[in-house]
């Protein structure tokens, strides 16, 4: 049977039908999706009126009641663009195109543009992404896992001289666990810890008690048991034991993994966890076709306030 992504079904936008359309017809697409309970009627973000003065050769709009200025993108994570809304669509094609994530500098090398404006604009878009996340319960089967990333440590040119690394005192200080809960055929959840038992507080949170957990030997699992029907499956005999396994939760850190090494080559501790909810968004929504992903980041980022992380192009110390 032949892979989703090779098929005509999963193809339904192309950057060539994106720069046909043209300035204008981009500006309309992002309307349609700002303001879709108007048909793209804009509405005052400040009082909510719907009557509104178009400003066409700026546009912008003014507000009938509390003659507010503002454009199609303002208090949405595109507030203050520079980048035309022809690039911008072209940015989200190509963003959601990349099954393994997509690198700022071949972004800016795609659009023309330096690199630090790709490397914002591709945050703000796993900022959007991360929305849909917010407050998500599992249920049913949830598969939970842990993998290590970052803190790497160059071993010594010398073999005399090299350490054992396994050992916390060689260690950098600088690993941490992204630890992934996803429920089997359904949605996923990842959070970032020091150490995969920590993620226990997070399970209380965001998984029904009438779950069934699939877990892996590792000890920091051990307190599942007191809240939730846990199986678990010890790795080092089989991958599956009478049902129980974490294999979808393995299938995740294959794509996060590939992100890192293939992609991206260094994920900075500070961003792992933006990268980690990227992974999982890009795994719940693997068999959507990328016409339909593109307009759920673009609606996610038109909703979205805007970023206070990424309000600018360095960041500073608070």
């Amino acid at each position: 049977m032949q892979h989703f992504l090779l098929t005509a079904a999963a193809r339904t936008l192309s950057l060539k039908a994106v720069f046909r359309m043209g300035e204008d017809k981009a500006y309309d697409t992002f309307k349609a999706m700002r303001w879709a309970e108007t048909d793209g009627e804009a509405i005052c973000p400040r009082c909510g009126c719907t009557e509104t003065y178009d400003i066409s050769t700026r546009r912008r709009f003014k507000c009938v009641a509390c003659y507010h200025q503002f454009s199609v993108t303002s208090g949405t994570i595109f507030a203050s663009r520079k980048m035309s809304f022809t690039d911008l669509l072209a940015a989200i094609v190509i963003f959601v195109n990349g099954a393994k994530g997509i690198a700022a500098l071949q972004l800016s090398r795609d659009l023309d543009c330096q690199y630090k404006t790709a490397f914002v604009l591709t945050h703000k878009l796993r900022e959007a992404m991360a929305r849909e996340q917010a407050g998500r319960q599992l249920n049913g089967v949830v598969e939970i896992d842990g993998a290590y990333f970052g803190g790497y440590v160059k071993p010594e040119n010398q073999k005399a001289d090299r350490k054992d690394l396994r050992l916390k005192a060689n260690r950098s200080g600088k690993r941490q666990c992204v630890v992934i809960m996803r429920e089997r055929n359904g949605k996923s959840l990842p959070f970032i810890v020091r150490h995969e038992g920590d993620a226990v507080p997070y399970v209380r949170d965001h998984v029904g008690t009438l779950a069934t957990i699939h877990a892996d030997e590792g000890t920091g699992w051990d307190a599942l048991h007191a809240g939730w029907d846990t199986k678990r499956i010890n790795h080092s005999v089989a991958f599956i034991d009478d049902g129980a396994c974490t294999n979808q939760a393995e299938s995740y850190f294959s794509r996060l993994r590939r992100m890192e090494v293939g992609t991206h080559h260094h994920i900075a501790g500070p961003y792992l966890n933006a990268y980690a909810q990227e992974a999982s968004w890009r795994e719940d929504n693997r068999r959507v076709d990328n016409g339909k992903q593109t307009a759920m980041v673009l609606d996610a980022a038109l909703a979205a306030n805007v970023s206070r992380k990424w309000a600018g192009y360095w960041q500073r110390a608070a």
